[in-house]
């Protein structure tokens, strides 16, 4: 059960750095600003992931706040897919994670 919770959020990850992705390249923009906004968007996510979040985080925060950037990363991913027309997958990718989070902690596996 625990792997299958662990692939389901890491699949969850790359779908929050392909919505940033999807909203930068669908802006209604000149194509440099698209460019700049589908790489940088996924880019910046990913920093702050890969700094606060990841196993391997240069940073180590306590459990809450830790839980906390994971969030603010989600809602966001959520929010630039819902910014990008399509809300109902933005909700459903944060309502995915929370519940997974969910399962995770009850599980008793820290990530």
């Amino acid at each position: 059960m625990k792997a299958a919770l662990l692939t389901l959020i890491f699949l969850l990850e790359l779908a929050m750095l392909a919505a940033a992705g999807w909203w930068g390249f669908t802006l209604d923009a000149g194509w440099p600003v698209r460019l700049l906004a589908g790489l940088g968007a996924p880019l910046v996510i990913a920093v702050v992931w890969g700094i606060f979040c990841s196993p391997r985080a240069t940073v180590a925060l306590p459990a809450p706040a830790k839980l906390g950037v994971q969030a603010a990363c989600f809602l966001t991913g959520g929010l630039l897919l819902a910014l990008a027309g399509r809300p109902v997958p933005g909700a459903l990718l944060v309502a995915l994670w929370a519940l997974d989070k969910t399962f995770l902690t009850l599980s008793g596996e820290k990530i």
